[in-house]
């Protein structure tokens, strides 16, 4: 039976199988379906035979036997199977020993278990890492028109939740776009440590081959596209999935701090940038415009940062290997890429859906009466020749004016300081928000130049 994208047979078969589908795409799920899995550990035994053709070691035309007589088995023959052995990989290797005649009594020799399943895992996230990072990129991108769109867009920025100075809307997501484009570069960087084949018998020393190992390894690795660990015990050394977990925690919480970002700027109270649409807000309030979807990227933004413990772990196993690691990574691997999968899904529908309120923004660069000018008075005023220090405390006294009522440019024109230093027509200049952006074409700019060498350099 199907339940959820799983394919249910034996009770095995239902722990093998990731729980019932709710987050990731179609795509990403259909990696880690039981079908997909055990096709990929076949993949692998053909391939180890093709390098035990290449070493001698095997009659030649065994690995095109193998495909052909593998093209039959089922995964749930291999799990039944495995009900009474004990073990998935051995209940394989049987299988296609009893089913592929003469050269069944080559399969699996001189191979570990894990030399399948770490090589199995190496395609498998080469696979979801293709997914991920095209899917990160698209977010980029989406990202990048937003900083052009609102590039002169003048918003307030923010601080430990208070006015700050001015900045732009399009500066603002061009810091996101810097920040995810770093997320993609470790993203690829990660890769190149962990997408390796493990193919070294037992304990790692490839004993069973005859000092014909490396070829074995290096035609196996050749015929799946992958490169060998320079070393391994029985298993891939854990730092690698270690590394991507962790990685992706980072690409978490970054695509938290943009939808945490989100869901402050919609508050009523702000109200500059929110999601859009026509999906109800609240079962019982009919006015509400809820940041679901943002706040669905926070929620599993936890899950994916919880899972790097696992992930970590994982790395200390006892001597050349003991178990712990295995059925962790049953539920560690497949979850914590599917959860990222649908984080990055939702940051599309995210950035879909923005609404900015512009003239919100306009309304809210006033709240502070023209004191989140202060530090451009201050400025100004050193220029002119006040220490910086005084002219900090006079400025500091000035704004807590401000509350009395009067705004900020009556309370400068009147200050016989600043009276002696600054005339009115500057004052207007200095408490234009538009007139104290700095530099923020040419970082927007350098930020969008950033993204895109780091997609040359890493997603095709």
């Amino acid at each position: 039976m199907s339940r959820g994208g799983c394919n249910i047979g034996a009770a095995r078969m239902e722990r093998v199988c990731v729980f019932e589908w709710r987050y990731g795409s179609e795509e990403m799920r259909r990696l880690f379906l039981v079908e997909h899995i055990v096709k990929r550990y076949v993949d692998v035994e053909v391939a180890v035979m093709q390098g035990l053709e290449e070493a001698g070691l095997v009659p030649r035309g065994c690995a095109e036997v193998l495909r052909k007589c593998a093209e039959g088995v089922k995964p749930e023959e291999v799990y039944e199977r495995e009900a009474v052995t004990g073990h998935d990989i051995a209940s394989l290797a049987y299988i296609l020993g009893e089913r592929c005649g003469e050269c069944g009594r080559f399969v699996h020799l001189g191979v570990t278990s894990y030399d399948v399943v770490d090589t199995a895992w190496a395609l498998i996230l080469r696979d979801a890492l293709t997914i991920l990072k095209r899917r990160l990129w698209r977010v980029i991108e989406m990202l990048i028109e937003y900083a052009e769109k609102y590039r002169d867009t003048v918003m307030a920025g923010r601080t430990h939740g208070q006015h700050a100075i001015p900045i732009t809307l399009g500066f603002k997501f061009a810091n996101y776009v810097y920040e995810l484009s770093r997320g993609l570069e470790r993203l690829c960087e990660a890769e190149k440590r962990v997408v390796r084949s493990k193919i070294s018998g037992a304990v790692g020393t490839m004993a069973a081959w005859s000092g014909k190992g490396l070829v074995v390894e290096a035609v196996a690795s050749r015929v799946l596209g992958l490169e060998p660990h320079a070393i391994s015990t029985q298993v891939a050394p854990r730092d690698g999935f270690a590394e991507l977990v962790t990685d992706l925690a980072i690409l978490a919480s970054q695509l938290d701090r943009f939808a945490l970002e989100i869901r402050e700027l919609s508050r009523t109270e702000i109200g500059e940038v929110y999601e859009a649409g026509k999906r109800i807000g609240s079962s019982t309030m009919p006015q509400k415009k809820n940041p679901v979807t943002a706040e669905r990227i926070s929620g599993l933004a936890k899950v994916v940062r919880a899972f790097t413990i696992t992930a970590l772990e994982n790395i200390p196993l006892m001597h050349e290997r003991d178990l712990t690691n295995s059925s962790s990574e049953r539920v560690l691997i497949p979850h914590v890429l599917l959860a990222a999968d649908q984080m990055l899904l939702d940051m599309e529908k995210l950035l879909r859906v923005l609404h900015v309120d512009e003239k919100a923004m306009e309304r809210n660069l006033q709240l502070t009466k023209g004191t989140i000018m202060a530090e451009a008075v201050m400025v100004k005023l050193v220029e002119k020749g006040v220490p910086r220090h005084e002219a900090h405390k006079l400025l500091s006294e000035l704004s807590a004016m401000v509350s009395n009522g009067e705004d900020f440019y009556t309370i400068l024109v009147k200050n016989e300081i600043v009276k002696k230093f600054l005339t009115p027509d500057e004052l207007v200049k200095l408490l234009n928000p538009g007139s104290y952006l700095g530099n923020y074409k040419e970082l927007i700019d350098r930020a969008v130049n950033y993204a895109k060498s780091v997609k040359a350099l890493c997603v095709t």
